[in-house]
Protein backbone atom coordinates (compact mmCIF):
# COMPACT_ATOMS: atom_id res chain seq x y z
CA UNK A 1 0.00 0.00 0.00
CA UNK A 2 2.87 2.39 0.53
CA UNK A 3 3.52 2.54 -3.23
CA UNK A 4 0.08 4.00 -3.97
CA UNK A 5 0.15 7.22 -5.99
CA UNK A 6 -2.74 9.69 -6.05
CA UNK A 7 -4.35 10.61 -9.33
CA UNK A 8 -3.86 14.34 -8.85
CA UNK A 9 -0.31 15.67 -8.84
CA UNK A 10 -0.95 18.30 -6.12
CA UNK A 11 -1.16 15.55 -3.46
CA UNK A 12 2.06 13.77 -4.46
CA UNK A 13 4.33 16.24 -2.67
CA UNK A 14 2.55 15.89 0.68
CA UNK A 15 3.62 13.84 3.67
CA UNK A 16 1.74 10.72 4.73
CA UNK A 17 -0.07 12.52 7.55
CA UNK A 18 -1.16 15.29 5.16
CA UNK A 19 -2.39 12.69 2.68
CA UNK A 20 -4.42 10.99 5.44
CA UNK A 21 -5.95 14.33 6.41
CA UNK A 22 -6.78 15.03 2.76
CA UNK A 23 -8.44 11.61 2.37
CA UNK A 24 -10.38 12.14 5.59
CA UNK A 25 -11.53 15.56 4.40
CA UNK A 26 -12.52 14.12 1.01
CA UNK A 27 -14.50 11.34 2.71
CA UNK A 28 -16.27 13.90 4.90
CA UNK A 29 -17.11 16.11 1.91
CA UNK A 30 -18.39 13.09 -0.05
CA UNK A 31 -20.48 12.04 2.95
CA UNK A 32 -21.91 15.57 3.23
CA UNK A 33 -22.65 15.65 -0.52
CA UNK A 34 -24.43 12.28 -0.33
CA UNK A 35 -26.47 13.51 2.65
CA UNK A 36 -27.36 16.73 0.79
CA UNK A 37 -28.44 14.77 -2.27
CA UNK A 38 -30.54 12.47 -0.06
CA UNK A 39 -32.25 15.50 1.52
CA UNK A 40 -32.85 17.05 -1.93
CA UNK A 41 -34.24 13.77 -3.25
CA UNK A 42 -36.60 13.52 -0.26
CA UNK A 43 -37.72 17.12 -0.80
CA UNK A 44 -38.42 16.36 -4.48
CA UNK A 45 -40.39 13.27 -3.46
CA UNK A 46 -42.41 15.30 -0.94
CA UNK A 47 -43.12 17.93 -3.61
CA UNK A 48 -44.31 15.22 -6.02
CA UNK A 49 -46.56 13.74 -3.31
CA UNK A 50 -48.02 17.19 -2.59
CA UNK A 51 -48.57 17.85 -6.31
CA UNK A 52 -50.27 14.47 -6.68
CA UNK A 53 -52.54 15.27 -3.71
CA UNK A 54 -53.48 18.58 -5.35
CA UNK A 55 -54.27 16.81 -8.63
CA UNK A 56 -56.38 14.20 -6.83
CA UNK A 57 -58.30 16.92 -4.97
CA UNK A 58 -58.88 18.80 -8.23
CA UNK A 59 -60.06 15.60 -9.91
CA UNK A 60 -62.46 14.88 -7.03
CA UNK A 61 -63.78 18.45 -7.18
CA UNK A 62 -64.28 18.15 -10.94
CA UNK A 63 -66.09 14.83 -10.49
CA UNK A 64 -68.34 16.32 -7.80
CA UNK A 65 -69.14 19.20 -10.17
CA UNK A 66 -69.99 16.73 -12.95
CA UNK A 67 -72.23 14.79 -10.58
CA UNK A 68 -74.01 17.98 -9.50
CA UNK A 69 -74.56 19.01 -13.13
CA UNK A 70 -75.85 15.54 -14.01
CA UNK A 71 -78.26 15.61 -11.07
CA UNK A 72 -79.49 19.07 -12.13
CA UNK A 73 -80.04 17.79 -15.69
CA UNK A 74 -81.89 14.77 -14.34
CA UNK A 75 -84.18 16.95 -12.22
CA UNK A 76 -84.82 19.25 -15.19
CA UNK A 77 -85.66 16.26 -17.40
CA UNK A 78 -87.98 14.86 -14.76
CA UNK A 79 -89.80 18.19 -14.46
CA UNK A 80 -90.04 18.46 -18.25
CA UNK A 81 -91.38 14.91 -18.45
CA UNK A 82 -93.94 15.57 -15.71
CA UNK A 83 -95.07 18.73 -17.51
CA UNK A 84 -95.42 16.78 -20.75
CA UNK A 85 -97.42 14.05 -19.05
CA UNK A 86 -99.65 16.66 -17.42
CA UNK A 87 -100.21 18.33 -20.80
CA UNK A 88 -101.15 14.98 -22.33
CA UNK A 89 -103.51 14.27 -19.44
CA UNK A 90 -105.11 17.69 -19.91
CA UNK A 91 -105.60 16.99 -23.61
CA UNK A 92 -107.29 13.68 -22.85
CA UNK A 93 -109.66 15.32 -20.36
CA UNK A 94 -110.85 17.98 -22.80
CA UNK A 95 -113.15 17.11 -25.68
CA UNK A 96 -111.62 17.25 -29.13
CA UNK A 97 -112.98 18.29 -32.53
CA UNK A 98 -116.77 18.50 -32.99
CA UNK A 99 -117.34 17.65 -29.34
CA UNK A 100 -115.15 20.59 -28.32
CA UNK A 101 -117.11 22.94 -30.57
CA UNK A 102 -120.39 21.70 -29.10
CA UNK A 103 -119.04 21.99 -25.56
CA UNK A 104 -117.92 25.57 -26.13
CA UNK A 105 -121.28 26.79 -27.49
CA UNK A 106 -123.39 29.13 -25.48
CA UNK A 107 -126.74 27.70 -24.45
CA UNK A 108 -129.49 28.87 -26.77
CA UNK A 109 -133.09 28.04 -27.38
CA UNK A 110 -133.99 24.45 -27.94
CA UNK A 111 -133.96 23.26 -31.53
CA UNK A 112 -136.32 20.45 -32.46
CA UNK A 113 -134.96 18.39 -35.25
CA UNK A 114 -137.66 15.73 -35.50
CA UNK A 115 -141.43 15.86 -35.08
CA UNK A 116 -143.32 12.96 -33.75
Amino acid sequence: MSNFTFACASVNGLTLAQKRETVTALRASIKAEVAARKVAKRADKDAKIAARAVRVAARELKMADKIAKAEARLIALQLKNEARLQKLADLKAKPVGVKAVKANRKPSKVVITEMA
